[in-house]
């Protein structure tokens, strides 16, 4: 079995695992940093803003399971991609959505998904979600690892942070 990766930013990576890692096809989702320029960052530092990383998460997949072009349409419906500067209740640079491209393909599939998207009369406001090379991905430290299981008392509190609501009014209609 051949696996993938894929790299998605859509705010704090606690929520970003969950939907990924309950799908068939999805052997690990881990939970990280990346686009930024200081190499092996801590959660202190990508949360002081001055090293450029956002919060993201390392999808291995089977693609004979489960499609790139799906992944990224599981992404857009976990977060507002009407947001340029954070998701939800999680503000600033390293909480910004972005689709982290690998190859000229993943580039391809995620720019026309994003002007479909764009031009479904979903949203009224513009897309803003990114579409950028990825870079190095670094895993965050072992606590912040399927958060969602660990803590779900905490996971739910940060999900009751607009983004289900978000998600079911935006998505689930």
């Amino acid at each position: 079995m051949a696996e993938a990766t894929a790299i998605f930013a859509g705010g704090c990576f606690w929520c970003m695992v969950k939907p990924f890692d309950t799908f068939p096809g999805i052997n690990k989702v881990i939970s990280g940093y990346t686009g930024g320029h200081v190499p092996n960052p801590t959660y202190e530092q990508v949360a002081s803003h001055t090293t450029g990383h956002t919060e993201a998460v390392e999808i291995n997949y089977d693609p004979s399971q489960v499609s790139y072009a799906d992944l990224v349409e599981i992404y857009w419906q976990q977060t507002d991609p009407t947001d340029a500067m954070g998701q939800f209740q999680d503000r600033g640079d390293n909480y910004r959505p972005v689709i982290y491209y690998q190859t000229e393909a993943e580039k391809a599939i995620a720019e026309a998904s994003r002007a479909k998207l764009a031009a479904s009369g979903r949203f009224k406001e513009p897309i803003v979600t990114t579409i950028e090379p990825a870079q190095p991905f670094y895993p965050a430290e072992d606590y912040h690892q399927d958060f969602y299981k660990k803590n779900p008392e905490r996971f739910e509190m940060e999900e009751m942070g607009g983004r289900s609501q978000f998600i079911r009014d935006k998505w689930q209609q």
